[in-house]
């Protein structure tokens, strides 16, 4: 069922869903799903870290859409710290392919909604709070994520029922996306009855056949409830919502002293946040291929809801229905 919210206006879609960045799960062979199905695909830069093979998979997908005539689009997640020493080159490869619809992510977002808006692309940047979106509004950035409680990845503090109605209040000309807790239509729905323009889902994805994550990541997906989920400061400096395994326990939900203080120190805080940053990288890298037993998974609390492993044109064929009769059983409470 088409649905016309102003995101989905923007870039034609016919469903008001973004496929959420993942690190490290978001591939090729989702992005094309996306497509197809007429969603945003996303994924990190940070998941192709040779400028050749990232600009090779734009192409690509830029080809793919052509010929197929695909109805939905693609967008990239731009990691814009300053601990990020591959941003300006992959901002390059971005501009270079005309990728229409970024994401920005902890830092300041001005350089890509500068570039960005040189060719007509679109910036949505997240947030997590109201003093985030007041700075990135400034900037020009044409709408936000809203990163809520139960996201996956870095998840915010705030509920979405408070965050997206706040947010629409006081920018009542930018689209908000919603990140946290959605995995079903009438999660969806909710969202949009806030006056959200959509939602940004990904730990449904990452129980896809498509991903490429092991088996035993997919299988800790679909049989973790919410109460699994657990905040860490251990992989970013930044809380970050992992699966509670043995091993996400034994490296702890927070920094030492000399941890925080190095993170802190003007003169210390951009190199220990990289080193931070780099080591946490590698044991998220190591714990997604199969036959690790340092097992740490991100993922949000919407895994109390996904009881299956399904490809992705059929987990969106069943968001686009559940969407359909959600609605229908609400205008059922009105007649």
């Amino acid at each position: 069922m088409p649905f016309h919210t102003a995101f989905t206006q923007m870039f034609q879609l016919r469903l008001p869903v973004i496929m959420a960045p993942m690190f490290l799960v978001s591939n090729e062979a989702m992005l094309k799903s996306a497509l197809d199905y007429g969603i945003m695909g996303t994924f990190p830069s940070l998941n192709y870290r040779k400028t050749a093979e990232l600009r090779s998979l734009l192409q690509e997908l830029n080809r793919y859409k052509h010929s197929h005539q695909s109805p939905g689009s693609i967008g990239v997640n731009l990691i814009v710290q300053k601990t990020n020493p591959l941003f300006h080159e992959h901002l390059e490869v971005c501009v270079e392919a005309k990728v229409p619809f970024y994401i920005t992510s902890l830092g300041n977002p001005a350089e890509v909604i500068q570039r960005a808006h040189t060719y007509g692309a679109k910036v949505f940047c997240d947030v997590t709070n109201m003093t985030h979106a007041e700075k990135s509004a400034s900037m020009g950035c044409d709408g936000f994520i809203a990163v809520t409680q139960g996201a996956g990845g870095h998840a915010g503090p705030y509920p979405f029922s408070v965050l997206v109605p706040a947010l629409r209040a006081r920018f009542p000309d930018k689209p908000v996306m919603v990140a946290g807790g959605i995995a079903s239509g009438s999660g969806l729905l909710s969202c949009l009855a806030l006056g959200a323009a959509g939602a940004s889902i990904g730990t449904r994805f990452i129980a896809s056949t498509e991903a490429g994550v092991s088996d035993e990541y997919k299988k800790a997906i679909v049989q973790s409830g919410m109460k699994d989920i657990m905040l860490t400061e251990r992989l970013s400096g930044t809380p970050c919502a992992v699966i509670s395994t043995p091993y996400a326990k034994k490296i702890g939900a927070t920094q030492g002293r000399l941890e925080k203080w190095m993170s802190s120190n003007q003169t210390t805080k951009k190199y220990f946040k990289m080193l931070v940053q780099y080591r946490g990288l590698k044991k998220l890298e190591a714990a997604v291929k199969p036959g690790n037993y340092d097992n740490l998974w991100s993922a949000g609390q919407s895994v109390e809801l996904i009881h299956d492993i399904l490809p992705c044109k059929d987990i969106l064929s069943r968001l686009d229905s559940e969407l359909e009769a959600a609605m229908l059983q609400l205008n059922k409470m009105t007649s």
